[in-house]
């Protein structure tokens, strides 16, 4: 065994702590807009989201932002296509509370060109995010659907709507780190879309609005009606968890 002296200790300490937050730093309080929003009635306050990426334009009227997309961008990772698309403009909130459901409504009048998409979304990082969003097709049909990423690999699961829907609610909830998106045509009544678990969605997450133009195309996306409630994704009354 070698012994190292007190100064070469204190040294190797400092240089392999150097850039490492402590547990401390690591924990500190993020302004949590959940919380905020719950004790103002619900009421989203859209001058008190981030963008994580910012979209070709946008306008806030009130309750409403108008995001305009820029062609060329998505949120998409590896699986069937083999490519990695992450540019698409997020706009969010940040908490650690373990159980909440946020409701916002989507209108997508001006698509008009494959792939164009609006909805919500959960975006942790690049390789740990959800979203759930209406996706132009054609003139037919188009993809109501979600997409869970989970360690770089997204998934996708769709089912066709009518070309006419353009205005579409969803509701997304939290239940620790498990999750689910619905959707709703008048605001009022939901259907389950998707229950999913993110790995990275133990504690501090962020989730909002997107929306995003894939392929040579750009269209306006209008946000309202965003609200935070109690946990609306209620507790399983079925067969009990195993122990």
């Amino acid at each position: 065994m070698h012994k190292i002296t007190l100064p070469l200790f204190i040294f190797i300490l400092m240089f392999t702590s150097c850039g490492h937050p402590t547990p401390q730093e690591s924990d500190m309080d993020i302004i949590d807009n959940v919380k905020e929003a719950l004790s103002h009635d619900g009421h989203v306050d859209i001058s008190s989201l981030q963008w994580t990426r910012e979209p070709g334009g946008f306008e806030v009227k009130g309750d409403t932002i108008e995001i305009t997309t820029a062609p060329h961008t998505d949120l998409w990772q590896r699986t069937y296509y083999h490519f990695q698309n992450d540019n698409a403009p997020v706009l969010q909130m940040s908490t650690r509370e373990k159980f909440f459901s946020f409701v916002v409504k989507t209108d997508f009048t001006q698509s008009h060109h494959r792939f164009d998409q609006c909805g919500i979304v959960m975006y942790l990082d690049s390789e740990n995010w959800l979203k759930g969003s209406v996706e132009y097709e054609n003139d037919e049909f188009q993809h109501l659907g979600s997409v869970v990423t989970n360690k770089g690999y997204s998934d996708w699961a769709t089912t066709a709507i009518p070309a006419d829907v353009k205005t579409m609610w969803y509701r997304f909830s939290r239940r620790e780190d498990d999750y689910c998106i619905e959707c709703s045509t008048n605001g009022v009544d939901f259907s389950q879309m998707r229950i999913c678990h993110v790995y990275a969605g133990a504690d501090a997450i962020s989730f909002g609005i997107y929306a995003c133009s894939p392929e040579e195309s750009t269209f306006k996306a209008v946000f309202s009606d965003m609200k935070i409630t109690e946990c609306m994704w209620k507790a399983h009354d079925g067969q009990q968890p195993d122990e």
